[in-house]
């Protein structure tokens, strides 16, 4: 029996909803809602340039606890900004603030899962490089230490680009030329935030993880 009332979510840029002044960008967090059971709210806490630390420090953090209740299940996904040089988040700070979160996650009854950053969408010559790995290894590393539920982002992203190809996976960020949307007269050529198409794709994959997990049914 299920009785799980809410999935919540604490994220950057690539998790939050966009206005609609942004249409067709959109994180995955704001179209889960569309592969959710019904009965099971979706509260996005995610926000554009957020790191574990101004999470915290601007108040999305303790907002989002305050909103647990027993059995609710916490989507957590930073790493994006965490490892821009000017924030100065170590990635032995990343860890720890993760593990924070976590702890009081759980404190709170609520579940916690963590997932990899996705990809930002980098190709050299035809070939896909990489830029969280790091990141997404310090992830990895905590998930299994404390024996958590992992959505591996990361690594789904770089095959659904490896499988597309540098010209064709562009469908799934805010990538077109100029005229294609009004919002965007000159065009976007932006490969780290995913289009609607995109955003479904991904948000479809956590859903898929959350049901193998058997968190959700």
């Amino acid at each position: 029996m299920f009785f799980i009332v809410k999935i919540l979510l604490a994220g950057d840029s690539t998790v939050a909803a966009c206005s609609p002044g942004e249409f067709p960008m959109s994180g995955w967090g704001a179209v889960l809602s569309v592969h959710t059971p019904t009965g099971i709210e979706v509260l996005n806490f995610a926000k554009g340039g957020a790191t574990t630390d101004s999470f915290v420090k601007e108040g999305l953090w303790s907002a989002l606890l305050h909103e647990i209740r027993k059995g609710d299940i916490v989507l957590i996904q930073f790493g994006h900004n965490d490892q821009k040089p000017e924030h100065g988040i170590s990635n032995d700070k990343y860890g720890n603030n993760l593990k924070k979160m976590i702890k009081e996650v759980q404190t709170q009854k609520g579940i916690a899962v963590l997932c990899t950053s996705v990809e930002r969408r980098t190709f050299k010559d035809a070939v896909f490089i990489p830029t969280l790995m790091k990141e997404a290894e310090k992830v990895r590393e905590i998930a299994a230490e404390a024996q958590l539920p992992l959505i591996d982002l990361q690594k789904y992203s770089i095959e659904m680009y490896q499988r597309l190809g540098s010209a064709k996976s562009q469908q799934l960020l805010t990538y077109f030329e100029a005229g294609v949307y009004p919002n965007y007269p000159k065009g976007c050529f932006d490969n780290t935030h995913f289009s609607y198409t995109g955003a479904k794709l991904f948000s479809g994959f956590v859903m898929k993880k959350l049901t193998e997990f058997g968190l959700v049914e």
